[in-house]
């Protein structure tokens, strides 16, 4: 249910998700698959709520979410024959960098810059959600939904809000392609995996519903909240 809120308001749920899959004796490789199987539900869930309430940025969810399906599930393919912590160091670099962008700009996100968007920045911004950050979260994962967040906002001028509505289309894709590998492969544990599925519905509600009640003020909050808390879980796994 908290991964769910969390996924819900600005993404990173498999922050909470993944290390009680692992606590529960599950291999990485069934943890990243079984956690891809409960969020799909909660992104779903959420997506639908953002749809009716605010409405999506349909001209970019639409191509990115399809192209998403297949580079996640091209990343999925990687992740049971790659250790993906190589990666790590990295990510951590760029979410120190986006922390500091976020924290630095009070203004940024809080309101939308329409005449942003223009024909090359929506083809920019498809190619990066729908290819780089869904090849990642079939890899990896945590902090996915934070990545779209700020791309869409950086790239083509979304508020948080609108920008978190249209991170559901492209994570409900991203979600789907790895789900579809990771299930031929036989590593989902679906009776948990759907299991936490029910509570991760009921938690994105709640999510979804605070996040456009409050506005992008409050998404920001979580958003420096989730995104240093993942800089904090990712350094904790290379000292281990």
């Amino acid at each position: 249910m908290a991964a769910g809120w969390v996924d819900a308001v600005v993404g990173g749920g498999g922050l909470l998700q993944l290390p009680a899959l692992l606590l529960a004796g599950l291999t990485p490789v069934e943890a990243l698959a079984t956690n891809k199987s409960a969020s799909v539900l909660g992104t779903s869930s959420a997506a639908w709520t953002y749809a009716r309430r605010t409405g999506v940025d349909r001209g970019i969810a639409v191509p990115a979410g399809v192209a998403a399906v297949v580079s996640s599930a091209c990343g999925a393919l990687l992740a049971a024959l790659l250790d993906p912590a190589f990666l790590k160091p990295l990510i951590i670099v760029v979410l120190v960098g986006v922390a500091g962008f976020v924290a630095l700009r009070p203004s940024f996100g809080v309101a939308a810059h329409p005449e942003r968007r223009t024909r090359a920045r929506t083809v920019a911004a498809v190619l990066a959600a729908g290819g780089v950050v869904a090849f990642y979260d079939g890899l990896l994962g945590p902090g996915t939904g934070t990545f779209l967040i700020i791309a869409f906002t950086l790239i083509v001028g979304m508020d948080f809000v609108r920008a978190s509505g249209t991170a559901k289309i492209i994570n409900m894709g991203t979600n789907l392609g790895a789900i579809a590998v990771f299930a031929a492969q036989g590593h989902v544990v679906w009776g948990l995996g759907l299991a936490m599925g029910v509570a991760n519905i009921a938690g994105a509600q709640l999510g979804a519903r605070m996040a456009l009640k409050r506005g992008a003020g409050f998404v920001r909050v979580v958003l420096l909240t989730v995104v240093s808390a993942l800089v904090l879980r990712l350094g904790w796994d290379l000292m281990a």
